[in-house]
């Protein structure tokens, strides 16, 4: 696993919104979405709010790999499945966004079943 530097996480951290776009099998990009993001424990995190039956969540499933884009960050990534750290990451979309109910959305078992870790390639 590649990590993060530590000036682009807190760039990337400083965002309130990026983009995901998840490779497609031949190697081309799908369709950027507008996601939410934190950083927990020195890594950053993302959740599909409409859980698995989400668009992007769909692509990122088939390649595992695509590119994420925050705070002035490009980079090819791998998102990989991380549960290990759902606490952490569910206190730190409320410390982020707050605790209105699109932070319910992105909290519930349905979104937090698809957590990925976003290693840098």
């Amino acid at each position: 696993m590649t990590l993060w530097k530590p000036a682009e996480l807190t760039a990337i951290d400083a965002e309130r919104e990026s983009t995901v776009a998840a490779h497609r099998p031949d190697g081309t990009l799908r369709t950027p979405r507008i996601i939410w993001h934190v950083v927990a424990g020195g890594q950053l995190f993302i959740r599909s709010v409409r859980g698995t039956e989400g668009a992007w969540y769909r692509g990122v499933e088939r390649t595992g790999t695509g590119v994420f884009e925050a705070g002035g960050i490009r980079a090819e990534v791998a998102l990989v499945r991380d549960s290990a750290h759902d606490a952490a990451i569910d206190q730190a979309y409320r410390a982020k966004y707050g605790t209105g109910s699109a932070v319910l959305a992105i909290t519930n078992p349905t979104a937090t079943a698809t957590t990925l870790r976003v290693d840098p390639r």
